[in-house]
């Protein structure tokens, strides 16, 4: 105890500037877990959390007998991992292309061009891919109408969805992401391909066995950190392009979504919170085996 007292003492300037980080956890993160009890609770809203019945893990049983429970994994889990591979190597790629532009004016106008959807509300993209699509007068539909061909109803079918809904999180992601990688690109000596070219190699030749070696620590890394929320859905986008259209939840449904239906519309909190739990337990689990994985493969590369 006298040792931490004079370790507080010694060091106090940098524990107090860390001070507002620990509260910021503490009030927003840990004293909210308490709410995990709600997940073993048939929750009634005049008994409050501690007084209504207390049912164990009744909650998880319904899910996974109803076969909610793998529909929305599956979902979140497909889409998280066509988000993370295709989403990361598109940026590397845009990278890789945009570093190699001369031209400084046309390289930061189009970096600017790129990196404007990441700005652009989920709200305004939903309004966007419903004038595409909608049967009567969406963009789609009308060029189908004067070609002379039928219309297409996309909301009474799930099967298109899961490209839809991919190609826009990549298209709004895109200049974000490739941001990052850029930065990391800038960060390469010059020396490495100064040295490149004297020997004679090329523009792909360097690509291939200077850049891309380089940018394998930060592509890991970026990896590792999105691995970490594979369980955690895209709300905006899932609800705000789908909303509440039921035909469509077969192909569309993640945790995320499941979840709000559940608390928003049913007011089953116990439902709910099961969902959620169940969604940050995986998760967790998930991030321990691939960081193990890494750090058993490539230690430099390991989180912890």
């Amino acid at each position: 105890m006298a040792g931490l007292l004079g370790e507080l003492r010694r060091n106090r300037l940098l524990y107090l500037m860390i001070l507002p980080t620990l509260i910021f956890f503490i009030v927003f993160n840990y004293i909210p877990m308490v709410g995990i009890y709600y997940a073993f609770t048939d929750y009634s809203f005049e008994e409050g959390l501690f007084g209504s019945t207390f049912v164990g893990f009744q909650n998880f049983e319904f899910l996974y007998k109803s076969g909610v429970l793998w529909n929305i994994t599956k979902n979140t889990v497909l889409y998280n991992i066509a988000f993370i591979l295709i989403g990361n190597i598109l940026q590397l790629v845009s990278a890789i292309f945009l570093a190699q532009i001369p031209g400084k004016l046309f390289k930061k106008s189009a970096q600017s061009l790129m990196f404007l959807p990441y700005f652009i509300s989920w709200v305004l993209v939903g309004a966007f891919v419903y004038n595409l699509f909608n049967f009567d007068t969406g963009v789609i539909n009308t060029m189908l109408t004067q070609l002379g061909l039928p219309n297409y109803d996309f909301y009474l079918s799930a099967s298109p969805w899961k490209y839809i809904i991919t190609t826009f999180f990549l298209w709004k992601g895109l200049g974000y992401g490739m941001i990052i990688y850029l930065a990391a690109i800038m960060s390469i000596s010059e020396d490495y391909y100064e040295a490149a070219r004297i020997d004679g190699a090329n523009i792909f030749q360097q690509i291939r066995h200077i850049t891309l070696p380089l940018l394998v620590p930060t592509f890991v890394l970026l990896i590792l950190f999105s691995l970490g929320g594979i369980l955690k859905g895209q709300f905006d986008l899932f609800y705000q392009i789908i909303g509440t259209n039921s035909l469509l939840y077969e192909a569309t449904d993640i945790i995320d979504t499941y979840v709000f239906r559940s608390l928003a519309v049913s007011f089953d909190l116990g439902m709910g919170s099961a969902a959620g739990l169940y969604q940050s337990f995986f998760g967790f689990i998930l991030i321990l085996t691939v960081n193990y994985i890494i750090k058993k493969t490539r230690e430099d590369y390991a989180l912890f």
